[in-house]
């Protein structure tokens, strides 16, 4: 496996190197957003380790050029900024994973193998109905219509996807899909809910009202040709 680590403090890109290194990894690490940007650009890579704050630039932008480019190459975030508004930025441009500045080793390689782990587990096509959704492309398809996903659209629906014509509540999907403790005073789920549903025609979720959201798979039993995105 193939890891770029972009990081500017020397001393914690030494012992993410040298960790990942021990377990047979091949690393390259640069230390500015320029070199980033250029290096997760013209290599193909498994892994990225990303921090926010960067010389000549920011993790945002790299993890929105690596996003827009289509690239897959799976993305954790660092950072000391350990705000819920960081993360939640964070992985709305296409984030895998965030983890707080200070943190083991230990935890970064677990929370690597789960990454790869559910990636390996969702190689096949989710189908539900005539909703087809390709992990490998990331992008969706009802009928003949193919349908363009934003990262956290992508989630969002493979999640339902998963566990269709079941409830999910907010709270199950505030930590599925954003891995966060549901924020009652926020509509970020509704929104990205609605997002969907625009994409993937407007029978295809369903609200219980109070409680959450679910994929009705006899709705997606017919392709719905309005949801030519």
């Amino acid at each position: 496996m193939r890891v770029l680590v972009v990081e500017d403090d020397v001393k914690l890109a030494r012992f993410i190197t040298q960790g990942f290194e021990a377990e047979q990894y091949a690393v390259d690490w640069v230390a500015d957003a320029p070199g980033g940007n250029s290096k997760a650009a013209e290599r193909d890579y498994d892994l990225l380790i990303l921090d926010l704050r960067l010389p000549g630039g920011n993790g945002y932008d790299i993890l929105r050029s690596v996003r827009d480019r289509g690239c897959g190459v799976m993305v954790i975030v660092l950072s000391a900024c350990g705000t819920v508004e960081d993360r939640v930025r964070g992985l709305e441009l296409g984030a895998d994973d965030y983890l707080a500045k200070p943190f083991s080793f230990l935890e970064l390689r677990a929370r690597v193998r789960a990454l790869f782990r559910r990636r390996e587990a969702g190689v096949r096509d989710l189908v539900v109905g005539t909703l087809r959704l390709n992990p490998l492309r990331r992008e969706a398809a009802r009928g003949a219509t193919i349908i363009a996903l934003a990262p956290r659209e992508y989630d969002l629906l493979a999640y339902f996807m998963s566990n269709p014509d079941q409830t999910l509540t907010r709270a199950m999907l505030a930590d599925k899909v954003w891995r966060l403790s549901f924020d009652p005073g926020t509509n970020v789920i509704d929104v990205y809910v609605n997002y969907v549903r625009r994409k993937v025609g407007p029978d295809a979720i369903k609200s219980v009202r109070g409680v959450g959201y679910y994929l009705d798979s006899g709705a997606l039993a017919v392709a719905d040709e309005r949801s030519a995105y």
